[in-house]
């Protein structure tokens, strides 16, 4: 089954909201074995919603559209999708009384215009919101199944999951494997496995964010065993040769991938940042469970507070700069003996977009780490923004760590 989502609102095209029900129904779909093939966005228009409907009849077996079914004139989705086929509407007596029940619940009267929620297309099978006012809508029609769902998320996905995935879902699966990687770019990777992209089932495709790639693996089929065969094969083709630059099978993030070394290996660390300002560390403290290993996070962004907080000497600093390998290799040394901790890691660079010179030019990092036994710094140059500069420089940071771990 071919699908498309249709999302409808004003705010989505003026970018006054993300719109999160795209990016969830598609993942939904795909796992139960229907194809995503399109999404569409369009503004509180009728002439523009018509058009999206015509189009999306001629070329997708399921239609789910969001948004537009709420109270007030501008919400049109139901009525003009009636239009459109030829449908008429009329008065849903059980919606109306959900409606009711809804704002007696709530100690609220009624408006006049929540009246119009409770018009539904005639024949068409009615899905209760429980936790608002817009009644969702499941209609077949020529062969097409045609679903409305309401645009806040909340009501979207509890809606989609209790009452729409029984009227859609096939036997047909699909299934996708996320390698996610670090330290190598895009192109360099399509180079070591382009005899494997050619691959129709499954299919291989990159999709590369800021300073790391996921590797998809999409498989189909109608044997599940034969599915999860296809997958773990090519899984293992892919990871025969670039073993070195995979952090995870699971889509998740190298710093939750850090931490749960780091519980494995009962180790606690220490963070001082300079350019980075202490993103590393906020990273870190964005996952559960992280205070079991993190035992602090500091901020050393003058060179006062580098010799007073984690005791770079200040020769150190008149002779090589702070930013240098050898004030982030005693960054990192300073850290872990004052917090007492197992591995420590440290930055210092210059973001920009002022400050650099030839000698040393924006985007230039030192990244210090020190552990029990060893320590060490590396220098990287990083491409862009001070924003971008200072999310490459944590994530390099990371995977230094995990080369350690």
């Amino acid at each position: 089954m071919k699908a498309e989502i249709i999302s409808v609102g004003t705010e989505l095209i003026l970018g006054n909201i993300l719109n999160t029900n795209t990016y969830y129904l598609s993942k939904r779909l795909w796992e139960i074995g229907i194809e995503v093939l399109y999404h569409t966005s369009i503004k509180d228009e009728p002439k523009f919603l018509e058009e999206a409907l015509n189009i999306a009849l001629g070329r997708a077996d399921l239609l789910i559209f969001t948004g537009g079914l709420g109270p007030t004139s501008d919400d049109m989705t139901k009525e003009v999708i009636c239009k459109t086929l030829g449908i008429d509407m009329e008065l849903n007596k059980e919606a109306e009384k959900d409606i009711k029940d809804y704002f007696y619940s709530l100690n609220r009267p009624m408006s006049g215009n929540n009246i119009k929620q409770a018009y539904l297309p005639k024949g068409a099978q009615y899905l209760i919101n429980e936790i608002g006012t817009a009644p969702g809508v499941y209609i077949e029609n020529s062969g097409k199944k045609i679903i409305m769902l309401p645009g806040p998320p909340k009501e979207m996905k509890l809606m989609f999951n209790k009452y729409v995935i029984p009227l859609i879902k096939q036997d047909y699966i699909i299934k996708v494997q996320t390698i996610n990687t670090i330290g190598i770019g895009e192109s360099s990777l399509e180079t070591i496995l382009m005899d494997l992209t050619s691959s129709k089932n499954p299919t291989i495709a990159t999709y590369p964010k800021e300073g790391q790639v996921d590797i998809k693996l999409v498989a189909k089929g109608y044997d599940e065993d034969k599915v999860d065969c296809l997958l773990k094969e090519m899984k293992e083709r892919i990871s025969g040769r670039i073993s070195e630059y995979i952090y995870s099978y699971k889509d998740e993030k190298i710093e939750e991938v850090i931490v749960n070394k780091l519980k494995r290996k009962k180790l606690k660390i220490a963070i001082c940042e300079s350019c980075t300002g202490g993103l590393i560390t906020s990273k870190l403290t964005k996952i559960p469970g992280v205070s079991e290993v993190l035992e602090r996070g500091i901020v050393t962004y003058s060179n006062k507070s580098k010799v007073e907080e984690v005791n770079v000497n200040k020769t150190t600093l008149d002779k090589y700069g702070a930013v240098s390998e050898e004030v982030a290799l005693e960054m990192a040394q300073g850290i872990l003996e004052k917090a007492g901790v197992d591995i420590a890691v440290s930055t210092t660079g210059i973001a920009g977009p002022t400050g650099g010179s030839n000698k040393k030019p924006i985007g230039l990092v030192y990244i210090g780490i020190a552990t029990r036994n060893s320590s060490y710094a590396i220098k990287s140059i990083f491409k862009g923004d001070r924003e971008s500069i200072q999310n490459r420089a944590a994530l390099k940071a990371f995977d230094e760590l995990r080369k350690i771990l």
